[in-house]
């Protein structure tokens, strides 16, 4: 028989007890596979680590949990640091974790593919939403760090390269969890007041959690969102970070970044110079040309006796004066000569020349002709047009032709 009866309560919390007294598992470090990973409303991360054979709950709560650098995620093999207690209202034990790491790639390295990978599927990568730099920029902003070397880069080889654009430094903190806010801060501050062409933003090179605030979702969402084109320079030409991704041009060193700015003075000059050259050679061309054609006109007639070319119209008129008389001479001649004939042959066809030749022309009463016998009865009185005059006739008999 039992020595001792416990509670539920009694007990768990007793096993509470052994466990908490544990040194092992007040700090333990588990391998595993996440899985089941939710995040809760509340902030607070729930998991089972599970590995071949077993299952492990786990629990995250918000304030660790804000500390995570990448996103974990189901399928991800982990190692888990925490500490193992009970849960007495259930009566079960579970890993209470303040931190997760990926095994084998380091958190860092997660979290930077993961954004990567989200980013790129919004299309903030996408070359279309690039913005061009300007030739030659006015003002160039300069997001950095005031104490640090690449700010005194940037500004030697601006100086150099072209010293007539202005230089605006918006000192930021480069490193650690309030340089994004403030490199945030910056890009948009040149943006509502627009107080630069173009805007470098970096730093110099360092290790991966030296280059972290350029890696963070805030600092590139305000690059992306930025009217103002951006140069991305962070680290040395090995360093690649998101803000090189979203920026419009990507240095591979701020030195860099201030070449990529700016035209070269020297450049320039030398390009000045050949086009003027050029112009100067292209000018005496056309000079040379225009002198020739001025030569051979001086020399023509219409230059040397300028009335000549009056004179020479004056008899152009005269001929065209003379060949349209004719012409209109000969067209009258034709043409009355033709109304001379088609009168002759109207006179021949006329109804008097029938006349002439013996034949007489009957009407009736009415005026109206008499083609037939047939129009007349006897004692009709009809009118008889002979050459020479008429004669008032009455019918007095008529005769009709068969056939």
């Amino acid at each position: 028989m039992m020595d001792q009866t416990f509670t539920v309560s009694q007990l768990n919390t007793r096993i509470a007890g052994l466990l908490d007294a544990d040194p092992v598992l007040s700090a333990v470090c588990v391998r595993g596979e996440l899985s089941n990973y939710k995040v809760y409303p509340s902030g607070h991360h729930y998991f089972t680590l599970k590995d071949a054979e077993s299952t492990l709950s786990c629990v995250m709560f918000k304030g660790n949990a804000s500390r995570l650098r990448f996103r974990p995620e189901s399928g991800m093999s982990v190692l888990v640091s925490g500490r193992v207690q009970v849960y007495q209202r259930d009566g079960k034990y579970q890993l209470y974790a303040s931190n997760i790491t990926p095994e084998g790639t380091g958190d860092l390295q997660v979290a930077f593919e993961q954004l990567k990978a989200k980013l790129g599927e919004e299309g903030l990568f996408a070359p279309e939403h690039k913005k061009t730099l300007p030739e030659v920029p006015e003002r160039i902003a300069v997001v950095t760090s005031s104490a640090g070397a690449a700010v005194h880069d940037i500004i030697r080889i601006l100086r150099r390269r072209w010293p007539m654009a202005k230089v605006l430094l918006l000192p930021v903190r480069v490193q650690g969890v309030e340089a994004p806010p403030e490199i945030v801060g910056a890009i948009r501050y040149c943006n509502t007041h627009h107080i630069a062409d173009v805007m470098i933003v970096g730093r110099g090179g360092g290790s991966i959690e030296d280059l972290w605030a350029f890696n963070d979702e805030r600092v590139a969402r305000a690059i992306y969102a930025s009217d103002i084109p951006v140069i991305s320079a962070v680290g040395h030409e090995p360093d690649v970070t998101i803000s090189d991704y979203v920026a419009d041009a990507r240095a591979s060193t701020p030195s860099n970044a201030a070449e990529i700015a700016v035209p070269d003075q020297t450049e320039e000059r030398e390009a000045l110079l050949s086009a003027q050259i050029r112009l100067s050679q292209t000018i005496q061309r056309v000079l040379d040309r225009r002198r020739a054609q001025l030569e051979d006109l001086s020399g023509r007639r219409v230059l040397t006796m300028p009335t000549a070319y009056i004179d020479n119209k004056r008899l152009e008129l005269d001929h065209v004066r003379t060949e349209f008389t004719a012409a209109c001479e000969r067209y009258i001649t034709v043409r009355r000569r033709r109304f001379v004939e088609h009168a002759a042959k109207l006179d021949a066809l006329g109804p008097l020349k029938v006349l002439a030749r013996g034949y007489s022309f009957v009407k009736d009463s009415g005026d109206k002709p008499v083609k037939t016998v047939t129009d007349v009865a006897i004692g009709d009185v009809i009118r008889v047009q002979l050459s020479g005059g008429e004669l008032g006739c009455r019918v007095e008999d008529k005769v009709i032709y068969n056939g």
